[in-house]
């Protein structure tokens, strides 16, 4: 059956038409969706404050090519990421989104922990490519879920509190970064399987949106638009949505992920005689700095969407970029000691981290319910594709041109971001329920 835009937009309106109220269910799905994006962000860390102590293990006596190695693995988990979360945004729309939120989570935590029993570089870089895919496709379906379950009053706001965990769950990896140092690398690791735990009991209380049940239903009986098409984000009206999506997604990551490689590098000017448990612990501080920016970075996104649920969400977006840029030009060229280094990390932490909550609700507010999980899932792990080149990128180019150069032309990707979102809809003041219009 085929069905126009307007037919499309119609149907998905009033599948989604619900109580204002905030019902029971919509917290339990917001708790729900909560602790899997947290520890989704503890799992992504954790290899992050260990991932050159490993190396310096798995390899022994040589460590020249630990940078390299690093870069690798990184950037593979980064690659897996992206093609798990596309995969899994269009298993959203197909099967569900809490079995598939909650079906990730088992993924990623399960393999996060069976790196700690790594015996070679090799394995732990097969192990952590194998934990990415589960990453990569929770946000799409916890993001999603808490969509559809809260009323439309209150959206924006669910969607910034289930993004804050992002933050607490860095807060964490950083935590046991500094807890755990004394026992190695290998038991920070281990950490990770507490995800599967909670999964499994979150399954049996997280209820599935009843909005995509009813799309479901709509579907097989022929009376609904197909769920979960790639083909349909890349055709009109939604084909420029994606491609705006996917641009603001890279830019953001692009920076963000390319600036976290270089934190080890940068770190080490100021601690060059530190063994690798100390290193480790001061690592773990210096991304606690970033930690703390990012608290503030996620609350005054939340504050200024509860204060105006219709602000701008491209103007916002638009400071948080510009922020970010200025923010890692300070934190390659004018940190000069240790001091000023966990500074400009808060103000990283502020923009390029706290960033992520405005480009999340952008992102949930671009797609139609029909392909939301779809739409989501591409533009927010597409984004991690290109990404993926950047830590080997970064590594290989650090040896031929300098940490300065290196940190500068990556502070560039934000630049990317404040163009694409001037072409990009604003999604704050169009078809309610997050819908978007078809401009």
């Amino acid at each position: 059956m085929r069905v126009n835009s307007t037919s499309l937009e119609t149907a998905a309106a009033s599948v989604n038409s619900g109580k204002p109220g905030v019902g029971r269910a919509a917290w339990i799905v917001l708790g729900s969706a909560f602790l899997g994006w947290m520890f989704d962000a503890m799992d992504v860390y954790l290899i992050v404050v260990v991932i050159m102590p490993a190396l310096h293990d798995l390899l022994g006596t040589s460590h020249a090519d630990a940078s390299q190695i690093q870069g690798v693995i990184v950037g593979a988990k980064l690659l897996c990421w992206g093609i798990g979360g596309i995969t899994f945004g269009v298993l959203a729309d197909k099967f569900g989104r809490a079995r598939v939120m909650l079906g990730t989570m088992l993924i990623y935590s399960g393999f996060t922990a069976a790196s700690a029993f790594a015996q070679s570089w090799h394995q732990l870089l097969l192990i952590q490519m194998l934990a990415g895919f589960g990453i990569g496709g929770e946000w799409a379906a916890g993001a999603s879920l808490v969509v559809e379950t809260w009323p439309e009053k209150h959206r924006a706001k669910a969607v910034q509190v289930m993004q804050f965990a992002n933050v607490v769950g860095l807060i964490i990896a950083s935590a046991l970064g500094i807890l755990l140092a004394g026992l190695g690398w290998r038991w920070v690791l281990a950490v990770g399987a507490l995800p599967a735990v909670v999964s499994l009991g979150l399954r049996f209380v997280t209820p599935e949106s009843k909005r995509w049940k009813e799309s479901r239903i709509a579907e097989i009986q022929h009376a609904g638009p197909k769920m979960g098409s790639l083909s349909v984000i890349f055709r009109a009206p939604l084909r420029r949505r994606t491609i705006v999506g996917s641009l603001v997604a890279a830019a953001m990551m692009i920076g963000s992920w390319g600036t976290t490689v270089l934190i080890p590098a940068l770190l080490r000017k100021f601690i060059q005689s530190a063994g690798d448990a100390e290193f480790m612990r001061q690592t773990s501080i210096s991304f606690t700095w970033a930690n703390v920016g990012a608290v503030l970075g996620f609350g005054l996104t939340l504050f200024l969407v509860a204060w105006n649920p219709r602000i701008s969400r491209r103007v916002v977006y638009a400071l948080f970029c510009a922020g970010a840029w200025l923010a890692t030009i300070a934190l390659v060229t004018v940190a000069k000691t240790l001091t000023m280094f966990h500074l400009a990390m808060f103000a990283f932490g502020l923009f390029a981290i706290g960033g992520f909550g405005i480009l999340a609700l952008y992102l949930t507010e671009l797609f139609p319910l029909h392909v939301r999980g779809t739409g989501q899932g591409f533009t927010w792990n597409v984004a991690r594709i290109f990404t993926a080149a950047g830590p080997l990128g970064v590594s290989l180019a650090l040896a031929k041109s300098g940490i300065y150069v290196v940190g500068v032309s990556i502070s560039a990707a934000f630049w990317i971001g404040l163009v694409a979102i001037r072409f990009g809809p604003e999604t704050s003041s169009v078809a309610k329920d997050g819908q978007g219009a078809d401009s």
